[in-house]
C-alpha cells in the first residue's frame, strides 16, 4: 500500500477515518484516553487474528488448548476496550459537566470528585487490559505461525502504547482528586502495570 493514497470507497480507511477525524477535531474529547482504548482494542484484534489463524492447523494442534484460552480472553478484552473508547470520552464530558454544576451547588466538590474518580477508573481499566494483552501476546509468540510475528509485534507495540497513554490519563486525573488514599492506591496500581 502507498502511504497517503486514497482508499477505494468502502475500503479499510473508511472504517477508521471517522474516529481519526474526531480525534483531530479541536475538542477535548475524544482525546488520549479514547485513543489509548482504541490502540488496545486493535492490539487485541491483531492477537485474535494470529491465534485464530494458527488454531486448528496441523502444525499447532499441540497448542490448541493454549490458543483457545487466549482467544477466550482476547474476545472479551477487545469488546471491553471498544466500549472504553466511548466511556473515556463520556467520563471526561462528565467531569466538565460536574465543574459547571459545582458553581451552582453546595455539593459541587462531591460532584467533581465523583466525576474525576470515574474519569480515572476508565483509563486505569484500559491500562490493566492493555497489560494483559501484552502478556497474552508473549504467550502466543512461540505457539503461532512465525510468518505472523510482525502482527504480534504490532499487537504488543499497540498494547504498550495503550498502557502508557492510559496511565498518563490516570495521572492527569489524579492531580485533581482530593482523596489522598484513593490517589495513592490508583498510583500504586498504575505503577505496577508499567513494570
Amino acid at each position: 500500500a502507498v502511504m497517503g493514497a486514497r482508499a477505494a470507497a468502502g475500503g479499510l480507511r473508511a472504517g477508521g477515518e471517522p474516529f481519526i477525524e474526531r480525534l483531530a477535531a479541536p475538542t477535548a474529547a475524544p482525546g488520549g484516553g479514547s485513543a489509548a482504548a482504541a490502540s488496545a482494542a486493535m492490539a487485541a484484534a491483531l492477537a485474535i487474528m494470529v491465534a485464530s489463524m494458527s488454531r486448528g492447523k496441523k502444525a499447532y494442534l499441540q497448542h490448541e488448548g493454549e490458543l483457545n484460552a487466549a482467544l477466550a480472553r482476547l474476545g472479551p478484552l477487545r469488546e471491553e476496550l471498544q466500549a472504553a473508547i466511548d466511556a473515556d470520552a463520556q467520563s471526561f464530558n462528565m467531569v466538565m459537566k460536574a465543574y459547571r454544576q459545582a458553581k451552582e451547588s453546595a455539593d459541587g466538590p462531591a460532584l467533581i470528585d465523583a466525576a474525576l474518580r470515574e474519569a480515572t477508573t476508565v483509563p486505569l481499566g484500559v491500562a490493566e487490559r492493555a497489560r494483559e494483552i501484552v502478556a497474552i501476546v508473549a504467550t502466543l509468540r512461540p505457539i503461532t505461525n512465525p510468518n505472523m510475528k510482525s502482527d504480534l509485534a504490532t499487537a504488543a507495540a499497540l498494547a504498550r502504547a495503550a498502557l502508557e497513554g492510559a496511565a498518563a490519563n490516570v495521572e492527569v486525573n489524579l492531580e485533581s482528586i482530593k482523596d489522598p488514599v484513593f490517589a495513592a492506591d490508583v498510583r500504586r496500581r498504575a505503577a505496577a502495570l508499567r513494570q
